[in-house]
């Protein structure tokens, strides 16, 4: 069942709306990136999708039973765990899982999997935050601007693992560079606002 989102309208606090009577389907499988100015509401979009905000009218069908994998705007690795156990703790256990082992490796993080966040770079905490959400086995991936900090044979490099990983899966987009789509073989759907809606 497709995820599809109809006549949803959303605001925080009563304030300004972000979404007002907002409607999209998703594909069942293949990438979709949604493109739009800073501001119209793309993040908030995300956080409805994968259920972490609820709208105040409308409805989102289509999440039963799936689970949805997350790369946020900002990494969230929980400071006081090693990068291999922010991993691990993804795919169902600290210490013991050998799925982040092989993820931190991909993302050319095989020697720091005991290191802190405080120990990292800013574009190796993306890495660590990428490769957990590759770890989850989720049923489908939302990228909110993942590849920040990352130079550009690292994220094709990265886009090609997505791709793999997420074949025949759906993987949902939200950057400012449409380089990035390209790489993911993205559908580019354009939005304005806010409230918002299809430019």
């Amino acid at each position: 069942m497709a995820i599809t989102l109809r006549d949803v309208s959303f605001s925080y606090d009563g304030n300004k709306k972000i979404l007002d009577g907002f409607s999209i389907e998703f594909p069942e499988k293949g990438a979709v990136c949604l493109m739009g100015p800073s501001g119209c509401g793309k993040t908030t979009l995300l956080r409805l999708i994968a259920g972490l905000e609820h709208p105040q009218s409308g409805t989102v069908t289509g999440l039963e039973g799936l689970r949805a994998a997350y790369v946020f705007q900002e990494n969230r690795l929980l400071p006081w765990m090693t990068a291999f156990d922010n991993v691990a703790i993804a795919s169902g256990g600290f210490g013991r899982q050998p799925d982040a082992a092989v993820w931190l490796e991909k993302m050319g993080l095989g020697g720091n999997q005991l290191k802190r966040p405080k120990e990292l770079s800013g574009g190796m905490k993306q890495r660590v935050a990428i490769a957990r959400a590759l770890a989850a086995k989720a049923n489908f991936i939302i990228l909110d601007e993942p590849f920040a900090g990352l130079d550009i044979s690292l994220w094709q490099q990265i886009s090609d693992m997505i791709l793999t990983e997420y074949s025949d899966k759906l993987i949902i987009l939200v950057t400012h560079i449409p380089e990035q789509a390209v790489a993911l073989k993205a559908d580019v759907i354009k939005l304005d606002g806010p409230p918002l809606r299809f430019a």
